[in-house]
């Protein structure tokens, strides 16, 4: 084959591929066109749906819209017809309001013409007053100086006369009234006072004791005082030393003395000297030993003394501090009489007393036997050992009434109960029964001479003896310059200068007395 055969059947070959094609591509076109119009039908269909369901929506809208305007007109309507009427009700109220201001402004501006007339008036009446004022006080002074001439006394002289007078007459009225009430008192308290005082005393009987402020033990020998007193003195002063106490050989034959101001540590030396006498072996070493073994044996007798007094009023929870303070009074003395003892006497009658007047006998009974306990600790801390006391029972945790029992019995605070009042009456009562206390006859004396120098440095005294003992002042005045009621205002400044100015176990009656004598002679 030649190349114009091959030429030719590739040119018809690629003639018919052509062809093949041109006829598939115009088939597939045909059904594309076809495709495109269903589609483009369809389309419209749904067009025209939609187009309706739009103008459906629209419509509804409208009518929604309709009704929401009217609904919104109304409430408009009805919220503006409800302001319109609180607007006209406010109108109406400032408009009374008003009419009441203008009401109340004509109110004032008559109050205020009214009140300017009567400032004038006033003016007018202050100068009048002050015309009147004046012509008085020339009136005044005319007779001032009329009465002075007449009377011989200038205004001063005249004054001073006239309270001189009435100080007088008011005296002798203030009298008859301290008489009347302290009769009426006295009435209407002695039955009473005199029923428990006098139960509690006949039901109560102590013992008298009577102080001792130093120790005297006797010796076999005057080889045992030498031996007391040891090489150069030296077991003197280990005595002294260890003790706190003096001992003194060389006053009493056959007889040391031991004196201390605290009463325990002059037992300590006391017991120690006897146990050592006792022994016979007196040396430096052996009294230190006896001394330690004799403060352990004195300890244990204080807390029994204290466990004692206690189990004999029927006290219960008391601590032990307490009850080693309580047995320290065993060894304290007051003007003779034993704290102790007297401690246990005030609780009794306390309990007594109380139980008359319907109080708590217990309470009572814990008052008056912790009412001294200061007393126990007074030479170590300074103060009132009724406040001292207090304290020791606040820091304790006594009852707080119980402490102002003891922190009253002395007057230093102001009691708060009547168990604190009994206890300053059984505290008196103890102390001034016959026998309970003494004295040294120096301060005996020393008081009466007291007592009866403040009685006689009063005007109108003309004789003062003190009697019973120093409890009695009596007083005899002059008649003429003391008036019967003026005596007993005399009575009493008496009584309140010897509360301020003594000291004084119990209690001291003054007695004012004055007589009228009338004497004529016959001849």
């Amino acid at each position: 084959m030649g190349i114009e055969t091959i030429i030719l059947i590739v040119v018809l070959v690629a003639f018919i591929f052509v062809t093949y094609r041109g006829q598939k591509v115009a088939a597939t076109m045909n059904e594309a066109e076809k495709k495109a119009a269903q589609i483009a039908d369809k389309a419209s269909k749904d067009a025209e749906g939609m187009l309706k369901e739009a103008k459906n929506m629209m419509r509804e809208a409208r009518i929604t819209a309709k009704d929401e305007k009217a609904k919104l007109v109304k409430e408009f309507e009805r919220e503006t017809k409800e302001r319109r009427a609180e607007t006209q009700k406010m109108e109406k109220r400032v408009l009374e309001r008003e009419k009441n201001l203008e009401r109340k402004l004509d109110m004032l501006e008559e109050r205020s013409s009214e009140i300017g007339k009567r400032e004038d008036l006033a003016r007018e009446k202050v100068v009048k007053l002050e015309e009147k004022q004046k012509k008085l006080d020339e009136v005044y002074e005319e007779q001032r100086t009329k009465l002075e001439q007449l009377s011989g006394m200038s205004r001063e002289e005249a004054k001073k006369f006239i309270l001189e007078r009435m100080d007088k007459e008011l005296g002798d009225e203030k009298g008859a009234i301290v008489r009347r009430h302290a009769e009426d008192v006295k009435k209407s308290c002695d039955r009473q006072a005199q029923s428990v005082l006098v139960s509690a005393i006949q039901r109560y009987a102590g013992d008298c004791t009577y102080e001792r402020t130093s120790a005297i033990i006797h010796l076999p020998n005057d080889e045992m005082k030498g031996r007391i007193i040891g090489r150069e003195g030296r077991n003197i002063r280990v005595i002294e030393a260890a003790t706190g106490a003096s001992v003194l050989v060389d006053d009493t034959p056959d007889a040391v003395v031991v004196s201390c101001f605290d009463p325990v540590r002059k037992e300590i030396a006391r017991v120690t000297m006897q146990r050592l006498i006792e022994d016979g072996r007196i040396h430096p070493t052996r009294i230190e030993e006896t001394i330690n073994k004799v403060k352990k044996d004195i300890d244990s007798e204080i807390l029994k003394a204290g466990e004692e007094a206690v189990d004999s009023l029927g006290i219960n929870g008391v601590s032990n501090h307490l009850l080693r303070l309580i047995g320290r009074l065993k060894f304290r003395y007051s003007f003779s009489q034993n704290v102790l003892m007297h401690s246990i006497e005030v609780a009794r009658m306390m309990a007594m007393m109380a139980a008359e007047l319907g109080l708590d006998e217990d309470k009572a009974k814990r008052m008056g036997l912790f009412h001294d306990i200061g007393k126990a600790v007074d030479h170590e801390v300074e103060g009132s050992h009724a406040l001292i006391g207090a304290d020791i029972l606040k820091r304790a945790g006594e009852d707080p009434e119980v402490i102002n029992g003891v922190a009253a019995h002395h007057e230093d605070v102001t009691p708060e109960s009547a168990l604190a009042v009994l206890v300053c009456a059984s505290d008196t009562i103890s102390a001034g029964r016959p026998g309970a206390r003494s004295e040294t006859t120096e301060i005996y004396l020393k008081r009466l001479q007291q007592l009866e120098e403040i009685g006689t440095s009063f005007d109108g005294v003309r004789e003062c003896f003190a009697i019973q003992g120093g409890r009695e002042l009596r007083i005899i005045v002059n008649s003429e310059n003391i008036k019967e009621n003026e005596s007993y205002n005399l009575a009493r400044e008496i009584v309140k200068r010897i509360e301020a100015e003594m000291k004084y176990p119990g209690q001291i009656k003054v007695t004012i007395l004055r007589e009228t004598r009338a004497v004529e002679y016959a001849k």
